[in-house]
């Protein structure tokens, strides 16, 4: 019987982010709704793809935006190796993502602060705790 089961959309796992919105009562009657009549399989289905159809939208001044900012679009990773040929090289990075930034678990606060300049994340920063807390004053 489960040979014809297919997924259709991966399901989320650790590549996601979750978030907390208010809604009105009449917006989430709405959302209810559009789900009991089947549109959407439930209310994060429809909130992912209005979010995904916004983004979609104004996909063109995103693109500028992004070019404009230099920004890496996507996960980028920053190993211990990394900031060690930065340090190395007497260089300071200043990281610029959109999507997930990731500092690895071995990177200690203070070759994050002798190797990172300034760090600007739209998304979200996975980082050790002792590392964020050592980048506060550097990110915007």
């Amino acid at each position: 019987m489960t040979d014809n089961v297919h997924e259709l959309r991966p399901r989320a796992g650790g590549d996601t982010e979750k978030v907390t919105i208010n809604l009105g009562y009449v917006d989430l009657g709405h959302i209810d709704l559009l789900v009991q009549d089947g549109f959407y399989s439930n209310r994060t289905d429809f909130i992912r793809t209005a979010i995904r159809n916004q983004i979609e939208r104004h996909a063109d001044a995103a693109k500028h935006s992004v070019a404009r900012r230099s920004l890496d679009l996507g996960l980028r990773r920053y190993t211990r190796a990394d900031l060690e040929a930065a340090q190395a090289a007497g260089q300071r990075l200043d990281i610029r993502v959109l999507g997930l930034a990731s500092i690895a678990d071995d990177v200690s606060p203070e070759l994050a602060r002798t190797a990172i300049a300034s760090i600007s994340v739209l998304g979200a920063l996975q980082a050790s705790s002792a590392v964020k807390a050592a980048l506060a004053d550097r990110m915007r």
